[in-house]
């Protein structure tokens, strides 16, 4: 029979401590979600006034009516699926290959073209240089502004090459020669099926980046009817927060006043509406983000 190890009171002391650590991390974690939720079906003036803390004040759905009937918001969410899905392939498609490239062996200058892909992540041209590349290449105002000035993260390809190096065995790759297999059935037919848990990885990290975005659309787009979600979003919260500035005065405030109306109902529940997808797809792709993650990390 085995005997229960009694605690001593250091043991004790360290659990007690570490419990009330996780409740923090807990309603750290929780209070804000609980909240947005709670003030999308809140009156908005008692959301303003701070009446409400936690739960709803005066319930109504009139945000989430607003919210379905303002095409600005769908508009912005179907560009930003399209920008989402278009940005995630050209993201694997350039940073899978070239981290597979990176990790053989047998790739005459891995080193040295390591090198230089790991100085961008401490040196870069800045905004103004790499604005003047897209002007030049013609992108300025179209959907390939959003998707191809990131088409690759360096970071994100030094974790694939990891997981390529540590992941898929050297004896496979030959016995995959021997056979007559080229370097691209390779690694289309042997490593890429391999490779699932660090392609779920990948479209997540680069996924949720895209759908995040709004800071190239405020750079590149003069076209509202392409901006995205989060763009929208933002005007959003820059009508709202110009409701405060004292300085707004005569017909410039009467004109906004009817859009920061509508800015303080949707605001919150916009807020849960553009969260759902990443929400919903994360748990599907859960087990292999652990995954990818953990063999990337330990064996690296």
């Amino acid at each position: 029979m085995n005997k229960l190890v009694a605690e001593s009171r250091q043991d004790k002391i360290f659990n007690v401590f570490n419990y009330a650590f996780l409740i923090f991390s807990l309603v750290v974690v929780l209070y804000p979600l609980i909240y947005i939720i709670s003030a999308s079906i809140s009156d908005p003036t008692a959301v303003n006034s701070g009446k409400m803390v936690l739960f709803p004040i005066d319930v109504t759905f009139e945000g989430y009516k607003e919210i379905i009937e303002y095409t600005p918001i769908w508009r912005g969410y179907l560009n930003t699926i399209i920008y989402t899905v278009l940005g995630t392939f050209i993201n694997l498609a350039i940073t899978l290959p070239a981290a597979y490239a990176l990790g053989r062996k047998d790739f005459v200058g891995r080193n040295f073209f390591t090198g230089m892909f790991v100085v961008t992540m401490f040196f870069s041209g800045g905004l103004i240089p790499t604005y003047l590349v897209v002007k030049n290449l013609g992108l300025i105002d179209t959907i390939w502004a959003m998707v191809l000035p990131n088409a690759a993260a360096i970071w994100n390809i030094v974790i694939a090459r990891v997981f390529f190096q540590s992941t898929i065995p050297n004896e496979l790759e030959e016995s995959a020669r021997i056979d007559g297999c080229s370097n691209f059935k390779l690694f289309f037919k042997i490593v890429l099926p391999l490779s699932a848990p660090i392609i779920a990885v990948m479209a997540l990290f680069y996924g949720i980046g895209h759908w995040n975005q709004y800071f190239n659309a405020l750079i590149y787009l003069q076209d509202r009817a392409k901006y995205p979600l989060q763009m929208i979003l933002r005007e959003i919260l820059v009508l709202q927060d110009m409701s405060s500035q004292s300085d707004v005065t005569g017909s410039m405030a009467e004109a906004l006043h009817s859009k920061q109306q509508l800015a303080a109902i949707i605001k919150y529940g916009v807020m849960i509406v553009s969260s759902l997808p990443v929400i919903v797809l994360y748990p599907f792709l859960q087990r292999h983000f652990v995954q990818g993650v953990m063999i990337g990390s330990l064996k690296g």
